[in-house]
């Protein structure tokens, strides 16, 4: 699998490279003179430790780069899920020249595929400047310099989860019913567990039925341990979990909440009470905010994006079912409008059909 996530330790020491020089020895003060300690009354310096010097903890070991026959399988799932959007896009550069009619049938298709009004006005201006600066005149050289384009468009949304900064992680998930957020943990979960760390879910969806039951199902398949009270109040569920995981120095909390819609406004003000909660269970948390929208929605994506980053300060994406879309084109809306870092994508049901987010692959994969 890819590197799924960045692991830090809250403080590494920097050791220098082996074939630094090394500094030629500063020659001692004369007896007769005061140190620089005496001389601003501080006493003389401390005796040296007779303690035995504590050794410095093994490195945390990093997950093995993917094969390249699964770098080629993920990549071929990836274009195969969103042919709906691309077939619509590159039929455009089947003709023999770059006219005004070309550049109108892609923004009809830019449109189509959800990318927005303001992402693709953003694209054809950019494309035209490229083709410019290009002197490109084939359509299929157009198609690579829009590839090119996206790319660069997409670029500010690439970001690695990065774990161990604080002990424990929190990670708070949000989403609206029916965008795979329950599912999206289990996977984030049995990747986290895979690669050595040790995971506590919290069960606070206690909107949805049986929510709790579909989390504690993954939290058996990952064998990982999960906090729930049957008919339990959200915020008091995560403080509990938290509250667990210092005491049982777990690296990552994961807690999932209820799904809603950004127009449910009292359901809103709880997930705000939820993080709230969190912040007083321990210091700096939730580190990690996640929102889980399921790319077949386009548009309406943008929306709840815009709506729980306003309610909750969002740091991450994770973009489901986008095997099958033909409204590929909203992570171009979401970072022309609203650039939120997209931690992963999904195209399937299959553990290994949650990867990392890379725009390259993303854009090749659409215009492919």
């Amino acid at each position: 699998m890819f590197s799924f996530f960045k692991k830090k330790t809250p403080a590494d020491a920097v050791a220098p490279p082996p074939d630094a020089p090394v500094a030629p020895p500063v020659p001692s003060a004369a007896p007769a003179e005061r140190t620089w300690r005496e001389r601003l009354g501080f006493g003389a310096p401390p005796a040296p430790s007779t303690e035995p010097a504590i050794e410095a903890p093994p490195p945390t070991p990093q997950p093995e780069p993917p094969s390249p026959e699964e770098r080629k399988t993920w990549l071929d799932k990836l274009r195969l899920g969103l042919r709906k959007t691309g077939t619509s896009i590159a039929q455009v550069f089947t003709g023999t020249q770059i006219d005004d009619a070309l550049y109108e049938e892609l923004e009809a298709a830019l449109l189509m595929a959800d990318t927005g009004v303001k992402a693709t006005e953003f694209l054809l201006a950019d494309l035209k400047q490229r083709v410019k600066d290009a002197r490109a005149i084939d359509p299929s050289a157009v198609k690579s310099l829009l590839a090119d384009a996206v790319t660069d468009l997409l670029r500010p949304l690439e970001k690695q989860l990065t774990i161990g900064e604080a002990l424990p992680t929190v990670m708070m998930v949000a989403g609206v019913n029916g965008a795979g957020k329950t599912t999206s943990i289990g996977k984030l979960t049995r990747h986290l567990a895979d690669g050595g760390e040790k995971v506590l879910l919290a069960a606070a969806d206690t909107f949805r039925a049986a929510a709790r039951e579909q989390l504690a199902v993954w939290a058996g398949r990952t064998n990982v341990e999960i906090v729930s009270q049957e008919g339990g109040d959200p915020s008091a569920v995560t403080f509990d979990a938290v509250l667990a995981g210092k005491a049982r120095r777990c690296d990552v909390v994961i807690a999932d909440t209820a799904g809603r819609l950004p127009t449910q406004l009292h359901l809103m003000e709880e997930l705000r009470k939820i993080k709230r909660t969190i912040a007083k269970a321990q210091e700096g948390a939730p580190h990690e905010i996640l929102l889980v929208v399921d790319g077949n929605t386009g548009q309406n994506a943008l929306t709840q994006v815009k709506a729980f980053d306003d309610a909750l300060q969002l740091t991450g994406l994770i973009v489901t079912k986008l095997d099958g879309t033909a409204k590929g084109g909203m992570l171009a809306a979401i970072a022309r409008e609203r650039p939120v870092p997209v931690y992963f994508i999904g195209v399937g049901e299959k553990l290994e059909d949650l990867e990392t987010f890379d725009a390259r692959e993303f854009a090749n994969a659409l215009l492919a």
